[in-house]
């Protein structure tokens, strides 16, 4: 089999004329084939030069045609213009050909004419694809693979909604992610449109991102505060703010998931993003919701999706609080029944008391040594369904966020706590109140986010922790507390 490449620019006369023999060609002999290239005349001579450079050829005129070998495991045969083109066929093949001048022109100009309505139609074509941008730090850890087909499969952004995930990671990581690029293409979701591949260091990452979502699973020493990892990760999260705040859409969203310092990360992103609110950067909690309800469901023997309203306050992977007091169970098997919006507090349904006050809270925290990337996936689609405009996201969920004096906690941490997400929108449950038992459990949480805080940014003084009115819209409930 003969495989020739013939390529040159648009509005060439002697492309024709090598068009036109090699067509001939290809109808009259059974295993001879013909690829055509053309290009703008703008943009011939650059794209001969590269074309060049990496074959190692020396050609500087339109046409140029090669024999393509990669089927014997080799790179092209150069052969050369068209001269070189017809006299290869009257020695193999005996056809030579005898075009005019003025018909060459005349295909030529044809030839130019059909380049730029492909160009045209190209061009709507790019303009008709919209997607949304999801940039993946940290995507060679296991959340990952199991993020993707969430996000692709349409449950999150709707199977309307096109997606170009750009997976980012160090650049020792790059054979892994292209592995899972290919994992992802395999896929054939309708959704996914296109997925590449980046790293820290290029000038386009995070380039029109509308979401960036931060997988920060690396593992560090069991000291929350170590002075090396912190340093490490604010050099890293300097980096991402920096190429965010220039290349991400203002409107962009942030989610920071992960098993170490997530309060952290998100607020260094916040610092070194000045230009993206901070309303868009959060932390996500909802990791240790989800798991909180599933030890009590194990112990009610129901189904997990029937608990809301379980609140995480504090220190997402350090200090924290799990709050139940507002928590409800719906779709319950007791002796009262209602409407699909009935709900029974929970605490009223947990009879053994000495479980839920040592055996649960245990075993909650020894759930995290199981993860293995999939929880995780999940509680990332879940939140970033409940931000959507049309999400139908009922009830109080958790959320790490800047704290702007709620809660008579410190300023300017970032703090887990409810949140209700309403019209593509977040807005602080201000009128939740905190019990005096629990006030020391939280002031402990925010101390360790300052002393964190004050290590990144190289401030080793203690800062006192100071009450402050709560500020913000207050969201009503009729919740019972």
């Amino acid at each position: 089999m003969a495989k020739f490449v013939l390529a040159g620019r648009a509005d060439c006369p002697y492309y024709a004329k090598a068009e036109l023999l090699a067509d001939y060609l290809q109808k009259n002999l059974p295993n001879f084939r013909i690829h055509k290239i053309t290009q703008h005349p703008d943009n011939w001579e650059a794209w001969l030069a590269d074309l060049c450079i990496r074959n190692g050829w020396k050609h500087n005129r339109s046409p140029v045609i090669w024999r393509e070998l990669l089927d014997r495991g080799s790179k092209g045969l150069l052969l050369g213009g068209f001269n070189d083109f017809m006299e290869h066929a009257q020695e193999y093949y005996n056809v030579t050909s005898a075009m005019l001048s003025d018909l060459m022109k005349d295909i030529s100009a044809e030839n130019m004419q059909t380049h730029l309505d492909l160009e045209e139609e190209d061009d709507n074509i790019r303009k008709q694809f919209n997607p949304l941008h999801i940039w993946i730090i940290g995507a060679s850890t296991p959340a990952c693979y199991s993020l993707i087909p969430m996000l692709a499969s349409g449950d999150v952004f709707g199977v309307k909604q096109d997606l170009w995930i750009h997976l980012l990671d160090h650049s020792h990581f790059q054979n892994t992610l292209q592995g899972l690029k290919m994992e992802a293409e395999d896929l054939a979701y309708t959704c996914l449109r296109k997925v590449t591949l980046h790293t820290i260091t290029d000038d386009d990452a995070f380039l029109q991102a509308d979401f960036v979502i931060v997988l920060n699973d690396e593992l560090f020493k069991e000291d929350q505060c170590s002075k090396a990892d912190i340093s490490k990760i604010k050099e890293e999260c300097t980096q991402y703010g920096a190429l965010i705040d220039q290349n991400a859409r203002k409107d962009v969203k942030v989610i920071v998931s992960g098993t170490k310092y997530v309060n952290l990360v998100a607020l260094l992103i916040m610092k070194h993003a000045p230009s993206i609110n901070p309303h868009n950067i959060v932390a996500l909690p909802t990791q240790l919701e989800f798991e909180a309800k599933a030890q009590i469901a194990k112990k009610l023997s129901i189904n997990s999706s029937v608990i809301k309203d379980v609140v995480v306050w504090g220190n997402i992977t350090g200090i924290n609080l799990l709050d139940l007091r507002l928590a409800k169970i719906y779709k319950y098997d007791s002796s009262i029944w209602g409407s699909s919006n009935f709900s029974r507090p929970l605490l009223h349904m947990i009879h053994d008391r000495k479980w839920l006050k040592n055996g649960f809270i245990s075993e909650w925290k020894k759930r995290k040594e199981h993860r293995s990337g999939l929880s995780a996936a999940h509680s990332i689609a879940t939140a970033i369904s409940y931000w959507q405009q049309d999400s139908d996201a009922r009830g109080i969920v958790s959320l790490g966020v800047l704290n702007e004096g709620f809660f008579n906690l410190p300023i300017d941490i970032v703090f887990s706590m409810p949140v209700k997400f309403q019209t593509g929108d977040w807005q602080v449950c201000t009128n939740v109140t905190i019990q005096d038992e629990d006030q020391e459990t939280l002031l402990e949480a925010a101390a360790e986010l300052i002393k964190e805080k004050n290590i990144a940014f190289g401030n080793l003084q203690e800062e006192k922790i100071a009450s402050e009115e709560p500020k913000g819209e207050v969201i009503g409930n009729d919740h019972t507390v």
